[in-house]
């Protein structure tokens, strides 16, 4: 064992006549141990949460959409799915059709984003249509009334059932001998799905191309675009560049980081507060081991004065202290991860902390903990350890050996 880390332990632990030394390392350490705690539980909860709203974006949508800037292009285009699927990185792609409309009930008229989709092919880009709350997606294939699938508050609200009947108005309208009315459509409900995000619960609506076409009084190859899913959701961005080299103008592609980038953007900048907020804690205990340095080395100054008349050099003494600091910056951050990890894993396979549905998004407080969030956590708790360690440690090699022993 190293001269330094020999003594530096024996100081630590060893016991000594001081007994309140003791009690402001012990505060130190548990100061250390329950920032990094409380920021890997945080972070852990913030992960869930993020990553949960993430996956239900990405539910209700695909993750991207290609456009065009000419109308009637992608009726030019009969063959451009198979050409976006065997694009590298892509892994599926739907047509669809997107409006505005006006849902009618007898409970009530309610706006509703309308899209029209390929029941055939979307089940395999939008996630959502593959777990409704009731129905299916083969309901909208009716040969007499149309189908049409709606979230589940828009069915609380208007008091809509499996089976029930609604109208859906286009404001496009259509000419008559009177003038232009509005195109009125009925539509029957043949399912509900719920994201747990209110915005998409309680206002969009799906349908098929055909009805959507219908309703909005289009031609028949009329499309908004094709959405598309890939391998690789992080790597998004890059897919689509290819994607769009691919297909040419006058085709563009959005990701689902493009069209969310102010939402996502907003929540890592609350992560960020969040990890500078409770580093403080981790802050208040290098604060506690910046005293109990300085205590020592007033408890030790004939150790250190008779070290030195041996031959200890003074950056000898200084890693001395220094490796002091860190043994408590250590201890405290393995207690640390202990603690958070623990209640981590207890949130996760319990979930005995629940939210209110109506509320939040989902019903339990999830937590994700990733391994370089942990790491970081631990880098920042000991870098601020070390840096409570300068200050004591330079005064301690600074010290004269005659002056420390003229009295004793």
């Amino acid at each position: 064992m190293p001269f330094e880390l020999f003594v530096a332990s024996r100081y630590l632990f060893a016991r000594r006549k001081q007994a309140f030394i003791y009690v402001i390392s012990l505060m130190s350490i548990l100061g250390v141990a329950l920032g990094v705690g409380a920021l890997v539980i945080v972070l852990g909860v913030y992960n869930g949460l993020t990553t949960d709203m993430r996956d239900k974006i990405l539910g209700a949508n695909a993750h991207g959409i290609v456009m065009s800037h000419l109308p009637g292009a992608f009726a030019r285009k009969p063959d451009l799915a198979e050409r976006i699927c065997a694009v590298p990185g892509v892994t599926g792609a739907t047509p669809f059709i997107y409006t505005e409309v006006m849902l009618s009930t007898p409970g009530g008229v309610k706006g509703v984003v309308l899209r029209g989709i390929d029941p055939a092919t979307a089940p395999k880009v939008l996630s959502i249509l593959q777990s409704l709350r009731t129905g299916s997606v083969d309901g909208l294939k009716t040969s007499g009334t149309p189908g049409i699938i709606i979230g589940e508050e828009l069915a609380r609200r208007l008091n809509l059932v499996l089976g029930s009947r609604v109208n859906l108005l286009s404001p496009s309208g259509q000419r008559s001998s009177t003038g232009y009315s509005p195109r009125i459509r009925p539509f029957e409900i043949a399912g509900i799905f719920k994201t747990g995000m209110f915005e998409y619960d309680s206002s969009l609506a799906f349908v098929t191309l055909a009805a959507a076409r219908d309703v909005l009084g289009l031609g028949e190859d009329f499309l908004t675009g094709m959405e598309i899913t890939v391998s690789d959701v992080f790597r998004a961005d890059e897919t689509a560049d290819r994607l769009s080299s691919e297909i040419g103008a006058p085709f563009y592609v959005r990701t689902w980081m493009d069209m969310n980038a102010n939402l996502f953007a907003a929540l890592k900048l609350e992560k960020i507060g969040m990890f500078i907020l409770l580093a403080m804690v981790v802050l208040i205990g290098s604060f506690s081991i910046v005293a109990t340095l300085v205590m020592l080395v007033m408890e030790k100054t004939r150790d250190i004065a008779v070290m030195m008349s041996m031959g200890a050099t003074q950056a000898m003494i200084r890693r001395i202290f220094m490796l002091q600091g860190a043994i408590i910056g250590l201890v405290g951050t393995l207690l640390g991860y202990a603690l958070g990890l623990s209640v981590g894993w207890l949130l996760k396979k319990y979930q005995f902390i629940k939210l209110p549905e109506n509320v939040y998004t989902l019903d339990h407080l999830p937590i994700i903990i990733t391994t370089s969030d942990v790491l970081i956590i631990g880098a920042a708790a000991m870098l601020l350890c070390f840096l409570a360690t300068l200050y004591p440690s330079r005064q301690a090699s600074r010290l004269k050996p005659a002056e420390a022993l003229r009295y004793e």
